[in-house]
């Protein structure tokens, strides 16, 4: 049976999002099916495949200007105790002693809802953010398996940091499955909610460049310690609005032949 194309095809250029896959009849292609389960397997596997902590440790010991990095764990015991009951992995786990050495900002590394993301793209992102702020100390590494957002503001609170950046693997999509986010929040506390904390979101190659999250990052980073908060109260304007109605007009706009 012929494949019958869509004329929305032509915004995959712009956007790894399925749209414009054409039918055969009234089905999906055999191509277009065969890639949804290949991308659904992918984003199982994100969730479910442990994170490599040894290479991480390794990967992140190659990062300048970082001491050797510190593995703890939340108060899940395993992947399905931390996909079951998500309050334990915004938790540490008992016992664990972190050095309060006052930093101005705690590094803390999450395998959360993609291992993938972090196993992938973490170590290259805090290489990107040292080279953004020269002049911020940084804790050493904390790398929190079973982990999730808010364990962050744990770890921050033990090591007396000014402020905690959680890089973290986020919820899988069927065109994303190791897209990583930055959570941001200054004077970190146990019970913060999520008002306190600035997102940046798709950290990838496909997605927001590390050297861009980075910038990002540096520019909330500064404001933040200029107003002594973060969350809502600190709006991100690290990219100009010309900028953002100028992408949008890009897009928008139809092609010209």
């Amino acid at each position: 049976m012929s494949v019958t194309d869509n004329p929305w095809r032509r915004l995959r250029a712009f956007t790894d999002a399925r749209i414009g896959m054409g039918r055969a009849g009234v089905s999906l292609p055999t191509a277009e099916l065969l890639a949804f389960q290949s991308a659904h397997a992918q984003a199982r596997d994100a969730v479910h495949v442990p994170l490599d902590v040894t290479r991480l440790v390794t990967v992140l010991g190659a990062v300048a200007g970082l001491a050797p990095a510190v593995v703890c764990a939340s108060q899940a015991t395993d992947r399905a105790d931390y996909l079951r009951h998500p309050d334990k992995g915004r938790r540490l786990a008992d016992g664990i002693d972190l050095p309060m050495d006052a930093p101005d900002l705690a590094l803390v590394i999450a395998d959360g809802l993609s291992s993938r993301a972090v196993q992938d793209h973490a170590a290259q992102m805090v290489a990107a953010l040292v080279a953004a702020l020269p002049q911020v100390r940084f804790s050493v590494p904390v790398i929190v398996t079973q982990g999730r957002v808010a364990v962050g503001d744990n770890v921050g609170a033990r090591l007396g940091a000014q402020a905690v950046l959680v890089l973290i693997g986020e919820r899988p999509g069927l065109s994303s499955p190791d897209s990583l986010g930055l959570y941001f929040t200054f004077a970190p506390q146990v019970g913060l909610t999520d008002a306190r904390r600035n997102c940046i979101s798709n950290v990838r190659p496909a997605g927001l460049g590390f050297a861009q999250a980075a910038g990002r990052l540096a520019w909330l980073h500064d404001q933040a310690r200029r107003l002594a908060t973060s969350g809502v109260a600190l709006k991100d304007r690290s990219v100009a609005p010309d900028a953002i109605a100028g992408a949008a007009h890009s897009f928008l706009s139809p092609p010209r032949n």
